[in-house]
């Protein structure tokens, strides 16, 4: 159990808005302003409507997410399912991609180490990477695979133990780099850098981003439609899961 359902757990009966929502057009907003556990404001990032009737997805700054009521005195942890034709769907992790998805494509390329093939682009993705993480130093000696699938690796840092360790120091270096993509293929290669780390690099807003958007771990891999998954995944098989298979 995560550490907002154990506050939400403990607190449910006492959450309540500051003043009672006036208008259901604007129960949204107010939510977003003026929610509240225990006398302390929540860091809402986003709230939205659902299919669920007088329900509203709320978003956190960390990146947890809960169902509320208008008035703000109910809450729902989980994911909210519609039982469709077809099946199953997990709204909540649709919403989720979405969100992921849109936060990603604010960072600009200029804060990215990409990798691109000569070829048409047919696909990109985005890696949360640590050049001290095993697996992301094999998931990088399957980059031109990809790249000769037509599929763009976009970089962000994700130094997985945390700001203060080795491996920041070296994303650090790599962002600081004048030719940022030839020292991320050092850093890979476990190569000592030699530049330096004072430049106006991104390493630490990413990772906060990382976090943000649910990467615990790298790599971590976000397809184009926000769907975040976990650890190495050989070339063809993200081809095939980008309905890029041959």
């Amino acid at each position: 159990m995560t550490a907002l359902s154990h506050r939400i757990a403990g607190s449910l009966l006492a959450v309540a808005l500051l003043t009672p929502v006036s208008a259901w057009a604007d129960a949204a907003a107010r939510l977003a302003e003026r929610l509240e556990v225990n006398g302390q404001p929540m860091p809402v990032a986003s709230v939205h409507e659902t299919p669920l009737e007088g329900f509203y997805q709320v978003r956190l700054e960390t990146g947890e997410a809960f169902y509320s009521d208008a008035d703000g005195k109910y809450f729902l942890v989980g994911d909210l399912y519609e039982n469709a034709e077809g099946g199953l769907t997990n709204l909540t992790e649709q919403s989720r991609n979405a969100d992921r998805a849109r936060e990603l494509t604010e960072v600009p390329e200029s804060e990215r180490v990409i990798f691109r093939g000569t070829g048409e682009t047919r696909a990109e993705i985005v890696v949360f990477t640590d050049t001290t993480c095993p697996y992301c130093r094999q998931f990088h000696e399957e980059v031109p695979a990809l790249n000769d699938m037509g599929i763009e690796v976009h970089y962000l840092a994700f130094p997985r133990a945390g700001m203060n360790s080795q491996g920041a120091g070296i994303l650090e270096q790599i962002w600081c780099d004048d030719n940022p993509s030839e020292a991320m293929n050092a850093g890979k290669r476990q190569e000592t850098l030699t530049g330096g780390t004072d430049c106006d690099n991104p390493v630490e807003a990413q990772y906060h981003l990382g976090m943000s958007v649910g990467v615990q771990g790298t790599p971590a891999i976000v397809l184009p439609d926000g769907r975040l998954v976990p650890g190495y995944v050989p070339a063809e098989r993200l081809a095939d899961m980008l309905g890029l298979a041959e």
